[in-house]
């Protein structure tokens, strides 16, 4: 509708465009603030209906009280701790609601309804509970209020399980956890309810808030006559499971597992006895947040062996005791570690010896290993051997059980000096034909041989040449020298040249290397 020339008629068309939907969204919003009255008004009505339901049935519960005291004397009184804690909590709310009115100047009408239709600002409201993104001491207070209340509640029906799906549904009903909003973030229960409304709004979600009240009376008074609204679950046809820790443990040592019950209720037992004596359940981790007891005694020979005990509970008023039966089975304890080098059966002087050592049933984090030349590296249980001198080495190993006892054992390695290492030249062992150019620009070169699994690399340092008829030639370094060149020269075709009295060594390892094996070549040319 902007840009360009106007005429006067179409500016005043225009106007009339912009006013026409201004109207419609006052209709609307008209309306919308008409249905929370509404609502209002419906749980209003229904809070009556409730509240003369659930007087009937307190009176019910008075009477059967007299009739029967053993058997709803305690329901008839938890009944009566209900309805004072909800009526007290009742009114305060709706002392929350005349505070809206009044710091609203809100007006009742002349037939007592809400003007609803006024009641669409709520600024007031956010500045008595709220402050910045904190509440205010009233917000704070009404927050403690309605945990009060919860917290009453819950204390009427105490850890007997019949009650604990009332429980649950009682906590989802009047849950003030944070809130996630529609953009994603976390939010205060109150802010996200309250902050920001319309006042008829706010007064609305209080009325129905009182409606949880008298829903809530209702329920538990049903429960307590024994017509439940919420599924009460009596734990008879329940069965007690044990779950051990492990599948098997060592003579002497604590058997330690759980006893749950059957769907794993969230039931705290009362008592808890094995093989006849009692448990004490208020120790540290007696009991964990699913209700599991542990169960703690020292185990038998080695062999299967039963478990048997009984799971006690609380259920209308009363102990119900469950008897629990199980199995375990104890194996003996390690009495021999598993030592193994991993590449060979012995271990080597002047290299580095791979080796694993674990205690057969101990976890590797509570073994320890000792000995001459033996260090622990990253990895589970592997460690490094460099052997010193002499020619055993004994290897001292210990494992904590879980108990804390200690066992230990050892075993004694052979050590052995490296062996003879093999030469070749120019990649060919002794006993290979090779052309005569080969051979005079050729290198000789010493390493263990395949069957030597670690990795040593050496340099051949000197060597002697010798060619038949010809003098004996020595030689610094890996290649023939002018000298053993000439040598070379005047051997013949098929004449055998020796590669003799090899010396090498390891870089960056003072081990002392034997005389490499000699090198015998034949001439092909």
């Amino acid at each position: 509708m902007a840009g360009g020339k106007l005429s006067a008629r179409q500016k005043m068309i225009n106007l009339m465009y912009l006013v026409f939907i201004a109207m419609i969204a006052m209709t609307m919003s008209k309306e919308v603030l008409s249905a929370f009255g509404l609502m209002n008004a419906k749980f209003v009505r229904a809070n009556e209906l409730a509240a003369t339901s659930n007087t009937k049935m307190l009176s019910g519960l008075e009477m059967k009280a007299e009739e029967k005291p053993e058997e709803f004397r305690v329901a008839s009184n938890n009944a009566k701790k209900i309805s004072t804690i909800s009526d007290d909590f009742f009114k305060y709310i709706e002392s929350q609601k005349a505070m809206i009115l009044e710091k609203g100047n809100f007006e009742r009408e002349e037939n007592g309804e809400l003007p609803s239709e006024k009641m669409d600002k709520g600024d007031f409201l956010d500045e008595y509970w709220f402050t910045g993104d904190r509440l205010t001491k009233e917000g704070e207070a009404f927050m403690e209020r309605l945990n009060k209340y919860k917290a009453d509640i819950k204390a009427v029906l105490g850890n007997d399980v019949k009650y604990q799906i009332a429980v649950d549904n009682f906590e989802g009903r009047f849950n003030t956890d944070e809130v996630t909003n529609n953009d994603g973030k976390e939010q205060k229960w109150l802010d996200y309810h309250f902050q920001g409304f319309p006042a008829i709004a706010s007064y609305t979600k209080l009325t129905a808030m009182q409606n949880d009240v008298k829903a809530t009376e209702t329920n538990m008074y049903n429960l307590f006559l024994g017509n439940t609204l919420d599924d009460a679950v009596s734990l008879k046809n329940y069965t007690a499971i044990v779950v051990p820790d492990k599948n098997a443990f060592f003579a002497g040592e604590k058997f330690t597992g759980k006893v749950v019950l059957g769907k794993y209720a969230n039931v705290t037992p009362t008592k808890l006895s094995v093989g006849g004596d009692n448990l004490d359940l208020s120790r540290e981790g007696a009991i964990d947040s699913t209700g599991a007891a542990r169960i703690e005694f020292t185990v038998g020979s080695v062999g299967e062996h039963d478990v048997q005990g009984q799971f006690t509970f609380l259920e209308d008023g009363k102990e119900l005791p469950i008897d629990f039966q199980g199995q375990y089975v104890v194996v003996p304890r390690p009495n021999a570690a598993t030592i193994s080098a991993d590449k060979m059966n012995v271990v080597y002087r002047g290299v580095t010896n791979p080796m694993t050592i674990s205690f057969a049933g101990v976890p590797d984090n509570k073994v320890s290993a000792s000995a001459a030349g033996l260090k622990p590296i990253s990895g589970s249980g592997k460690y490094e051997m460099r052997p010193g001198s002499g020619r055993e080495v004994t290897i001292n190993v210990t494992g904590t059980l879980d108990d804390g006892s200690r066992v230990s054992d050892k075993k004694t390695f052979r050590i052995k000096d490296l062996p003879k290492p093999l030469g070749a030249y120019n990649g060919q062992e002794s006993g290979a034909k090779l052309p005569r150019n080969n051979v005079e620009i050729g290198r000789l070169t010493a390493d263990f041989g395949d069957d030597f699994d670690f990795k040593l690399p050496l340099n051949v340092q000197s060597f002697t040449f010798k060619v038949p008829g010809k003098p004996s030639v020595n030689v610094n370094g890996n290649r023939l020298n002018s000298a053993a060149k000439n040598a070379l020269r005047a051997a013949k075709r098929g004449d055998i040249v020796q590669f003799i009295n090899i010396k090498a060594k390891a870089p960056n390892n003072p081990i002392k290397i034997k005389t490499v094996t000699a090198v015998s070549i034949e001439l092909a040319n």
